[in-house]
């Protein structure tokens, strides 16, 4: 299909969408995660009944090499090389950064990602036996088996797992406050909290989400960034589009979208975030230890603040973001560091007072009168 008859069918869905601004916050000083699309159009949000069938087996595991250990740790996945990161599992990355998070209390990456296999066979299998309603219509999928198959991804997610949009956190971008408490549980803004029975998130998750499922489905999909908004992007040497499926469907997007939603961004700060780039093994980790920081940020947890973010630069140094974020933290623990310091000097002085006068009671020597505090201090009287 051309460009212009895609684009009048975009333009025609859009005239019969519902918008609803999803809000991803997260600090407002984190970059890469914010505003999310809500888009259900008659194009998009075709429903489909599943019938209780075997599901068909034939989804990828990731990628994997005979001598490569996928990490059990986040200590052992932040050891990993860039080109080690390139076999290690989107998800298994993703649920390592939710380690000692509050809201990951009972993190179990293994049964997540067991999880996320038997979803990747039902969706397989759904696709397959739907595929009919593309041989009727393919129009209504842009002429495109590749939109189908994310479409069909998003409608069995949204119908068969009951995964949502968290309503708590849909919100207009300039409705959006910094002490509303975004981000102090790691269930909004990783995919544990999807996975899980919560089966809720956000724009910095969902996006993750699909993204895996794809990927074992053997889907060529990318996480892509643009300003406060994370979003996917089909990348074969065939065929290219944007996607978004915070929804009950899918909509799809050209780039020119994303320089303008949810936040207008400069040529200038494209170059300088990464912005519009289909992102690499290390930098889908670096903005994932991103989101963990600000979370780790909320719980007031400044040191490993400052680990999360300079383990996030090391992946990725050359995104300007990385740098102010990981110097911002930095000079905050330092202040933190002399404050506590001077306390601690302070309380050594009180304890050195202390042990002094309990040897001079021992030995009979009174305290100096000078010394003794004043019960009854004279106030001066305004003459």
């Amino acid at each position: 299909m051309s460009r212009e008859s895609r684009q009048r069918l975009r333009e025609s869905a859009k005239r019969q969408e519902v918008h609803l601004a999803h809000r991803k916050k997260f600090l407002r000083a984190f970059p890469f995660v914010g505003v999310a699309l809500l888009a259900a159009s008659a194009i998009v949000a075709i429903h489909f009944q599943p019938q209780k069938t075997k599901p068909i087996v034939a989804v990828q595991t990731p990628a994997q090499t005979p001598t490569f250990k996928q990490p059990e740790t986040l200590k052992e996945l932040l050891a990993l090389s860039p080109a080690e990161l390139e076999h290690c599992d989107i998800a298994r990355m993703n649920l390592l950064c939710a380690e000692g998070l509050p809201g990951a209390e009972n993190l179990n990456v293994d049964e997540d990602l067991t999880a996320l296999d038997k979803w990747a066979k039902w969706i397989d299998s759904e696709t397959k036996r739907n595929f009919h309603h593309y041989s009727d219509d393919p129009a209504n999928s842009y002429n495109s088996t590749n939109f189908f198959e994310m479409l069909m991804m998003s409608v069995v997610l949204y119908d068969d797992f009951h995964v949502r949009y968290d309503p708590r956190w849909i919100e207009s971008p300039e409705a959006i406050r910094p002490d509303d408490g975004f981000g102090r549980d790691s269930r909004d803004i990783l995919i544990h909290g999807l996975v899980g029975s919560q089966r809720m998130g956000t724009c910095s998750s969902m996006p993750v989400l699909y993204v895996a499922l794809a990927r074992r489905l053997g889907y060529p999909v990318k996480l892509v960034t643009t300003k406060m908004h994370l979003f996917m992007r089909w990348e074969s040497p065939t065929e290219q589009f944007d996607m978004d499926a915070t929804g009950k469907g899918l909509n799809e997007y050209t780039d020119e979208h994303y320089k303008q939603w949810p936040y207008p961004i400069t040529d200038e700060e494209i170059k300088a975030e990464g912005y519009l780039q289909s992102l690499t093994a290390a930098q889908e980790l670096s903005v994932f230890l991103n989101i963990r920081a600000g979370c780790l940020y909320q719980a007031g947890r400044l040191q490993e603040t400052v680990a999360a973010l300079a383990a996030a630069e090391k992946l990725e140094p050359n995104w300007r973001a990385n740098q102010v974020l990981l110097a911002q933290a930095e000079q905050q623990l330092a202040n933190v560091s002399q404050q506590q310091a001077r306390l601690s000097h302070d309380e050594q002085v009180n304890q050195m007072v202390e042990q002094v006068m309990a040897i001079n009671r021992a030995n009979g020597v009174g305290i100096p009168e000078q010394l003794i505090p004043n019960p009854t201090p004279q106030i001066p009287v305004l003459k």
